[in-house]
């Protein structure tokens, strides 16, 4: 019998979370499951890692990106199994593996546990499961941070804000054997197609592959801002004359100074050099049925990550 552990961040996206123990008591009998709640950035590794020692199996992120990294890291390279309730800004990981937005659906999803196993990145040894990035969207990511506010229009309002003064940077990419040096507005790392709210940067990934895709966003002129946002919901940015995308396994990118980068969404410091690698089909993933795989437990460790 699978046990259950629902990992809840009180303070993600904009919607109360104060019913949220009585609906998932009508869908989860009462002796397979148990509700913990995170009360600092950082807090779920600890909460998942008394889990494993309490005997459940398979843990649900209840919350954003950030809340997704902070479980998913903590289960890389073992047989546990990881499932999202989207309650983020963004949600992109739930998202792309259309894990529904829908409460009672994502439970449903969750319940039935329908596994597939995906790979995870690290980029300068940091866990990210979904995208990470340097440029334009690590300073608006740093900004929304410390933002008061949340959701998807705060998000938009700090973007616009911001684009009229923000200078593209100078950066040389080295990936797999072949370097490009160039002047760029953002360097995406995607594990899966989009950042968020069905903001597609990179189309084309497939989270199970064992590769990243890399999305250069060359500078382009002011004007050509309102058909770069088009494509990016229209999922065609990858089509734009001022992007540029390949895959790769592993990637450096150098920076003349240091700065903020993104994981997943959260920001942090980093030097100049970053590293960014796959660990491919590393997480067992609670998906939609149709998504799902037969898991592999002989290709992972029954270790804690």
């Amino acid at each position: 019998m699978n046990k259950t552990l629902f990992v809840i961040n009180p303070i993600s996206g904009r919607k109360s979370k104060e019913a949220l123990p009585a609906i998932i008591a009508h869908y989860f009998d009462k002796e397979t499951y148990k509700i913990v709640w995170t009360d600092k950035a950082g807090h779920a590794p600890t909460l998942v890692k008394n889990g494993i020692q309490e005997g459940f199996t398979h843990f649900i992120a209840v919350g954003g990106d950030g809340t997704v990294n902070e479980v998913a890291k903590t289960l890389v390279g073992t047989n546990f199994a990881m499932g999202i309730i989207p309650f983020g800004s963004g949600n992109g990981l739930a998202r792309h593996n259309k894990i529904n937005m829908d409460l009672r659906r994502a439970l449903i999803i969750a319940k039935e546990a329908k596994i597939k196993c995906i790979d995870t990145c690290q980029l300068n040894g940091v866990p990210f499961i979904n995208m990470a990035g340097v440029g334009f969207d690590a300073h608006i990511g740093e900004l929304f941070a410390k933002s008061k506010g949340r959701g998807f229009q705060t998000y938009i309002k700090t973007t616009i804000n911001e684009f009229r003064n923000y200078v593209p940077k100078s950066y040389k990419v080295f990936a797999d054997g072949n370097e490009i040096s160039l002047d760029a507005f953002l360097i995406s790392f995607a594990n899966s197609s989009q950042y968020g709210n069905n903001a597609f940067i990179a189309p084309k990934a497939d989270i199970a592959d064992g590769l990243i895709d890399v999305c250069i966003l060359k500078p382009f002129p002011k004007w050509k801002i309102a058909e770069i946002a088009y494509r990016l919901f229209a999922k065609n940015i990858d089509k734009s004359e001022y992007v540029e995308t390949f895959k790769a396994k592993s990637i450096v990118v150098e920076r003349t100074k240091e700065g903020v980068l993104h994981v997943d969404g959260e920001p942090f410091l980093s030097n100049k050099r970053l590293e960014v690698s796959v660990l491919p089909k590393s997480l067992n993933l609670i998906v939609h049925e149709s998504l799902a795989d037969k898991i592999t437990k002989s290709s992972m460790d029954f270790e804690l990550a």
